[in-house]
């Protein structure tokens, strides 16, 4: 699977379209690492002009930011904002929803300004452009709930997206007791995915798992690496495993591609 740099395409004097944006879980945890060649196959199949940033991206900066080290945050984006202007980035997307959020609303603040799309909203647009097209004979009929990501849907009102998405699939979508708006965190959100969480009665991700259980779904739709691991958790915590399946929606429309 060859994805090509900003830094190869610059050397044989293309642009691409888009600048897909790994982000660190995407770069490194093996779940993840999932998504993001689910998504690399639905961009290649699409045709759509694209590049990563490879070794010359570092971390958008969030976690440090929702911890609380706003120097550390702002070391880091300035170091990506002068690689991305340096190439005359102008757009980019992510399937991590705390990338799309700092690289959205926080690196303007910053001198990075880009058209910043979540792969849900592109994925979804290149189906309605004819650019890419799916079957849904995978998931016809299958239950399949969705969990709306904090920094997609209350933070940037990212809601119909992958929706449309799933009933492309002719799959049946059920929702959660707490959705969209009212939509309930995976508990990993504000840097909390990389520490222990504090004592109390139950778990947020637990508590999200059991909403999602109780629509008996097949298939719970994420659209967040961090939610992906949270809910798997949560999964195998009530012994689920082996009849719910935790997918992102890249993952969803890939299988449908066969690609």
């Amino acid at each position: 699977m060859h994805v090509p740099t900003l830094a190869e395409m610059t050397s044989e004097g293309k642009k691409p379209e888009i600048l897909f944006w790994v982000g660190c879980a995407g770069s490194f945890d093996e779940r993840a690492k999932k998504i993001t060649k689910a998504f690399v196959k639905i961009l290649q199949k699409s045709g759509i002009s694209f590049a990563v940033l490879g070794a010359e991206e570092r971390c958008t900066g969030d976690p440090a930011k929702r911890a609380g080290n706003e120097f550390l945050f702002q070391m880091q984006a300035m170091a990506n904002i002068e690689t991305m202007n340096a190439y005359a980035v102008t757009k980019i997307v992510t399937t991590c929803p705390h990338c799309f959020n700092t690289l959205k609303n926080e690196y303007p603040d910053l001198g990075g300004k880009y058209d910043v799309v979540h792969h849900t909203q592109l994925i979804n647009s290149l189906l309605k452009e004819e650019r890419l097209s799916i079957s849904g004979k995978h998931y016809k009929g299958k239950r399949i709930t969705y969990h709306d990501p904090c920094y997609l849907g209350r933070a940037n009102q990212v809601y119909e997206a992958p929706r449309d998405l799933i009933k492309k699939l002719d799959a049946e979508l059920v929702e959660m007791k707490n959705c969209k708006a009212k939509g309930l965190c995976c508990g990993a959100g504000g840097a909390q995915m990389f520490k222990e969480p504090e004592k109390g009665n139950k778990d947020i991700n637990i508590e999200r798992t059991e909403q999602a259980i109780a629509t008996q779904p097949e298939i719970v739709a994420a659209a967040c690496p961090f939610c992906n691991t949270m809910l798997s958790d949560g999964i195998k915590n009530k012994e689920k495993e082996e009849t719910i399946e935790i997918k992102d929606i890249a993952e969803l429309i890939a299988t449908a591609e066969d690609l």
